[in-house]
């Protein structure tokens, strides 16, 4: 791994952006029903901790996700902060509809790299699904921005590697529609540093007019390492977490996605600005574990931040 850029280089000062996914990843998998006014609320106070996007929601079919039913409803009872951008993920054309129709910012369309994990998670091909993206392209024609999130980029539990030839392939192909937004997904925590930091930077290389997001998780306790990994290879855009909530539920073994609080703490300790207010996340990790009645991972939360000082005992 190379080293750390030196903190007056370009790189060093370019501003991190956070993309908050709590409220559509981190709740689609939890079994009790957060209900649409929390969600709501949660939303106002992430607009004003200074992440720079949210994925408020999933315009999936209530029987596919019954975590998200509400997803018209949440997405038009939110503030709208200047400065944010409002995501949402769709599975298909009517779910791009649904979803333009209540003004999003962006649509998040998700694919997997692997051919058993696109069974698995979508029920379809990979060539099936980069038709359908084809055809949200088409629909979007734009009225919003487009993402495409490459799930298994890193692994897969079912296939095991996943070559990094395959998924410069899939990148290439969806460039070619066009789409020049892409998260490169570790599912299921199967990544390390040194494959990241590489597979990033043969992308950024490549496609240098692309914006990538690097999206993880600490299934396997790697997940900052591998961010750290990630901006070395020069990226600036971040998915994370509030508490460490989320999970692929059609992936064996998945847990929670990088912890917000804990990958701002990181960044901000090594002099990386990310405009996140650190003291408003940990506020809004510590009310989680009462929205959805069980403990978070998140560490900062519990340790609090290394800025914070104990009086001497005695």
């Amino acid at each position: 791994m190379t080293a750390l850029p030196r903190q007056d280089s370009p790189s060093a000062l370019a501003p991190l952006h956070i993309h908050e996914v709590c409220v559509r990843d981190g709740f689609q998998i939890e079994p009790v029903f957060v209900p649409t006014e929390r969600k709501i609320e949660l939303v106002n106070a992430l607009s004003r901790s200074g992440v720079a996007k949210i994925e408020v929601t999933s315009f999936s079919s209530p029987k596919a996700i019954p975590a998200l039913a509400d997803a018209e409803d949440v997405m038009r009872g939110i503030d709208r902060v200047e400065g944010v951008e409002y995501a949402a993920l769709v599975p298909n054309v009517r779910g791009a509809e649904r979803a333009l129709a209540c003004g999003v910012d962006e649509l998040n369309l998700v694919m997997s790299a692997s051919a058993s994990h696109s069974q698995a998670n979508l029920r379809m091909t990979r060539e099936q699904s980069l038709a359908q993206f084809a055809s949200i392209v088409d629909a979007a024609a734009g009225q919003a921005a487009i993402n495409a999130s490459l799930s298994t980029a890193f692994g897969c539990p079912f296939d095991g590697e996943v070559p990094a030839d395959e998924v410069l392939g899939w990148v290439a192909r969806l460039v070619d529609l066009g789409i020049n937004r892409i998260a490169l997904c570790d599912t299921t925590g199967m990544a390390n540093p040194a494959q990241v930091q590489r597979l990033f930077h043969a992308v950024m290389e490549r496609w240098p007019d692309v914006t990538f997001t690097a999206h993880f998780h600490d299934t396997r306790a790697m997940g900052l390492a591998n961010a750290l990994a990630a901006l070395n290879a020069g990226i600036t855009h971040f998915d994370a977490s509030l508490g460490g909530l989320g999970g692929c539920p059609f992936a064996p073994g998945a847990s929670g996605n990088v912890c917000t609080e804990d990958m701002v703490h990181m960044f901000e300790a090594m002099g990386r600005h990310t405009g996140v207010d650190l003291d408003r996340l940990l506020t809004l990790a510590r009310q989680l574990p009462d929205i959805v009645g069980h403990p978070v991972p998140g560490q900062v939360m519990k340790a609090g931040p290394t800025t914070r000082r104990y009086p001497l005992p005695g």
